[in-house]
């Protein structure tokens, strides 16, 4: 006979992703009563291989909140263009006042970023990368305006693919 395999209980299963806290904020929401304080948790989730998602919770606890901004990020996963160890192109990002101009470097230069940028591009397994902020260098716009910029990095098959050409015609 087989033996029958028991559940995991109370054991934590390996997730192929890794997790960083880019910020835990105290917040007072002002009620009849007087004040009720929680957390706001924002995080980031990459498995180094091409894949991040950014996320936020929020909860009386601070372990809550950030449990709830991991899963929030894992649902927001996507799938980042990796050329070599660097991105295929430079890109402009932008959300509220905050700005990034993420360039693509030669092999052996390493991440050249700050803040919420660095979580993310080291999350995401780029390798070789400059960074730079301008205007509001808040952790959650900042952070925000990265996950744009490399959402809307296109490889040349994407490009080829979307115009109807060859790669070569290119």
């Amino acid at each position: 006979m087989a033996k029958q395999e028991k559940p995991n209980r109370g054991k934590k299963v390996e997730s192929e992703f890794d997790n960083k806290v880019i910020s835990v904020r105290r917040v007072n929401k002002t009620v009849k009563g007087g004040r009720d304080l929680s957390f706001s948790a924002f995080v980031v989730v990459g498995n180094r291989k091409g894949k991040v998602g950014l996320g936020s919770g929020k909860d009386s606890e601070v372990p809550n909140a950030i449990e709830k901004a991991v899963s929030d990020a894992k649902k927001h996963l996507f799938t980042v263009p990796i050329v070599g160890t660097t991105i295929p192109h430079e890109v402009l990002a932008k959300f509220g006042t905050s700005s990034v101009i993420l360039l693509p470097a030669s092999e052996g230069t390493g991440i050249i970023a700050g803040g919420a940028s660095r979580v993310i591009v080291e999350m995401s397994g780029i390798k070789d990368i400059v960074a730079k902020m301008y205007g509001s260098r808040t952790s959650m716009n900042s952070a925000r305006a990265t996950i744009d910029g490399l959402k809307s990095l296109r490889t040349r098959e994407q490009i080829a693919m979307l115009r109807g050409k060859n790669v070569e015609e290119i």
